[in-house]
């Protein structure tokens, strides 16, 4: 998410192929709380740095995965999600840690290098492959990138196969259907790009980026107002009504809004978009409550399609 610690979808086959897929993801209450999980000893112990991980990795692991999250909290937010001793604890214990990397969760290398170096570490962004642009920064909000979690989902399989060669078929296996279902949501994406390709959206902070650049949209929000955001830097009044104005003067048709981290700022944009009947979009960094990670991106993708075509 941010540089530091402290600043932390119509295919019918596609469809069906989500189905089979979505479930209740990664149980990861014990996680946060640093409980042990009892994992069984046959089973591979998995840690993430959140919960959108931890279910990408159950999708795949199955029945053969221990998997905990640290970062599970819907209300938590990871801008300031402080590590623990527990945290270290289950880190100790596992076979392969799966981060975000780009900055978002630092405090993951961090307790690595004291305490297991072992560990099988998958790097979300740098599997992905995904750079800063030229004069820019790295939007290190990968699980948003529809193509992307496909190759971290490669990756992983291929770090539960080493951990577990006797069910390697099943790994890939799983992970194919995974991927089988990103196809469905990049098929959405398709479909939005083609009714409303240009059309400018405000966002708060830079989590949808990729999301809405593959539906064909055009970020108009001032790069000041969103950097400073996540940086939990407050917001020049210059630059926060050129923002404003982007609703009052019907520039964009959707804001797409961060629930996890929001502010007075924030929630002045929110109402003045509210006022100016611009539909708002609410996302999250981490799992809703009762979703996994494919049904979640499923609804964000329909919701944003609902906000355009009103």
């Amino acid at each position: 998410m941010s540089k530091s610690l402290s600043r932390l979808a119509v295919l019918v086959a596609g469809a069906a192929s989500l189905s089979l897929l979505t479930g209740c993801g990664s149980s990861s209450d014990d996680a946060a709380s640093g409980k042990s999980s009892g994992a069984s000893a046959s089973k591979v112990a998995v840690v993430a740095s959140t919960n959108v991980y931890g279910d990408i990795v159950e999708k795949i692991g199955g029945d053969r995965v221990e998997v905990s999250s640290i970062i599970s909290d819907p209300e938590q937010d990871p801008h300031s999600y402080e590590a623990s001793t527990r945290n270290q604890l289950l880190l100790s214990k596992a076979k392969i840690v799966v981060e975000n990397g780009g900055g978002y969760d630092d405090f993951v290398d961090r307790m690595l290098g004291s305490g297991n170096a072992s560990a099988e570490v998958v790097n979300a962004v740098e599997v992905s492959g995904r750079t800063a642009p030229a004069g820019g920064e790295l939007n290190e909000h990968v699980w948003y990138d529809f193509p992307s979690m496909g190759k971290i989902a490669d990756r992983i399989a291929a770090a539960l196969g080493k951990a577990d060669p006797a069910n390697a078929a099943t790994f890939t296996k799983n992970a194919a259907a995974f991927k089988k279902s990103l196809t469905a949501l990049e098929g959405k994406e398709a479909a939005l790009k083609s009714a409303h390709d240009g059309d400018g959206v405000a966002i708060t902070e830079p989590v949808p980026v990729y999301l809405l650049e593959a539906s064909g949209l055009v970020n108009k929000t001032p790069g000041e107002f969103s950097e400073a955001i996540e940086e939990g830097d407050d917001v020049s009044a210059k630059v926060l009504k050129t923002t404003l104005d982007l609703f009052s003067g019907k520039k964009v048709k959707a804001l797409v809004y961060n629930e996890q981290t929001s502010g007075a700022q924030t929630e002045k944009v929110k109402s003045a978009a509210e006022a100016a009947g611009v539909p708002v979009v609410p996302v999250t960094e981490t799992l809703p409550e009762g979703k996994d990670y494919l049904r979640w991106m499923n609804d964000n993708v329909d919701a944003l399609a609902d906000a355009l075509n009103k």
